[in-house]
């Protein structure tokens, strides 16, 4: 029942998370959704957009385009951040994260995050322990125990939370969990998925013999805070901008920029959580020589243990030269995804794209009669608009987004744990998810926790 005191709640203590009840998401009969009481459907926040020359800038403009206020943009690159800084000429503009946050703290209620991987955490956490909002791209972090870290923020100090997997908002992936969980296929045992995309992005191994000339830092860059908490490495425009993603010490390659939109849809339908083995192959690739980048091609399988009702479930990631092998079972015409995932279940498969799977499709044939159009499984999941919608709507209405960090987090470790296996190919690694740690291989473990250079800390 709703108190004359929960109706007047403020507005500056329900953005910055005061309610408790931010940390339930319920759904309810008919897709509708608990929200808290007392508050505003019609609240506009003030967002801040922190890395905004890329992905982080359509981020930006998604929340914009829901009707709120953009009040601040930082980037480090400022000619890199020029268009979006000329878009949004209001906002105040900035280059370090930290002097936004100390001069703008209480005109911000919550922030956006495109940076590189490698500063994602100690942004984010700053952010929460200040009580801003995050949504954060994915993946959520560089390192295992950052993931962590930022789990464990985001419950301490009860902010909405949102992974950029922006997928995690389709209907498809809702479609592809209630077949699952109406037994379309049967229970699912084996998924094989992958990314054949931007080979030559992802893997940098053509470009490591030329790390040792020296390059002058562009104008308008401030390259040490772009590098942040990374050991200090001298600039090489081969990886500012985008294609830091294929340097290991700032991004994770294919798995890491692909892993959280391709599996999302068997994480959330099979509830798999952590994986207890994780063994990676690996193409054209030494890890001695060729560390500092990713592989051109790697075959990595992931041994997920029985939880629930579902028995084992066995988790094939292909990515670059490595694709996703044909079923024996298809037809001359079914085509393998480039980009998305096959699951086996016991009585069939599901077929989809990325980004929540998209074009999601049931084989054989048959079952796709039984089980869409009229014939389609009770809708147990509420659709949402998008996933800035679900963002900013779960900030105003009291509950916690779809890709919260507390779903977003473990999705985001598998394929961290993934980016580990490829430094030791051949070579099985045992998770113990309690204790945070591989249980018989020390070498993995220095990549769990890798060190932040001096001056910077979680």
């Amino acid at each position: 029942m709703n108190t004359q005191q929960d109706r007047k709640i403020n507005r500056r203590q329900f953005l910055h998370g005061a309610s408790a009840s931010v940390a339930a998401f319920t759904i309810l009969p008919g897709g509708i959704l608990c929200a808290a009481p007392g508050t505003s459907p019609n609240e506009k926040i003030n967002v801040a957009g922190i890395g905004v020359g890329g992905q982080g800038g359509a981020d930006v403009d998604a929340v914009a385009a829901e009707g709120h206020n953009i009040v601040a943009l930082c980037d480090v690159d400022e000619d890199y951040a020029a268009k979006k800084f000329a878009q949004y000429q209001k906002a105040r503009r900035f280059q370090d994260f930290r002097v936004m946050l100390d001069k703008l703290g209480r005109e911000i209620d919550a922030v956006v995050i495109g940076t590189p991987d490698h500063t994602h955490a100690i942004i984010a956490l700053d952010a929460m322990k200040r009580g801003k909002h995050v949504y954060c791209e994915k993946p959520l972090t560089h390192s295992v125990h950052e993931v962590r870290a930022l789990m464990a923020a985001a419950a301490e100090y009860k902010v909405v939370t949102q992974l950029g997997n922006q997928g995690h908002s389709s209907g498809s992936i809702r479609q592809v969990c209630e077949w699952i969980w109406a037994g379309a296929v049967g229970q699912v045992h084996t998924v094989h998925a992958g990314c054949d995309a931007f080979r030559d992005v992802y893997s940098q191994i053509r470009n490591l013999d030329k790390l040792s000339q020296t390059y002058d830092v562009p104008p308008g860059l401030d390259y040490d805070l772009w590098i942040g908490p990374v050991p200090f490495r001298p600039y090489a425009p081969f990886w500012v901008h985008w294609n830091w993603r294929g340097w290991m010490p700032f991004g994770t390659g294919t798995i890491g920029d692909w892993f959280c939109h391709v599996i999302d849809p068997a994480f959330w339908a099979l509830d798999l959580d952590a994986p207890s083995t994780i063994t990676a192959e690996v193409t054209d690739y030494d890890p001695v020589k060729h560390g500092l980048t990713y592989p051109p091609g790697a075959r990595i399988t992931f041994d997920f243990p029985a939880r629930g009702q579902r028995g084992p479930v066995k988790l094939v990631w292909y990515d670059g030269g490595s694709r996703i092998p044909k079923p024996e079972s298809f037809e001359a015409d079914d085509n393998v995804p480039g980009i998305g995932a096959i699951l086996f279940g016991k009585k069939g498969m599901i077929l989809h794209g990325s980004h929540g799977g998209g074009g999601c499709r049931l084989l054989p044939e048959k079952l796709m009669e039984q089980y869409s159009g009229k014939n389609a499984p009770a809708q147990k999941i509420a659709r949402v608009k998008n996933h800035a919608w679900d963002w900013t709507k779960a900030i105003r209405s009291g509950r916690q987004a779809g890709s919260h960090f507390g779903y977003g987090g473990p999705l985001t470790q598998a394929a961290l744990l993934g980016a580990i296996a490829v430094r030791f190919p051949g070579q099985p690694l045992h998770w113990d998810n309690v204790a945070g740690r591989f249980s018989s291989h020390e070498a993995a473990n220095a990549y769990v926790s890798p060190e932040y250079r001096r001056g910077w800390s979680l």
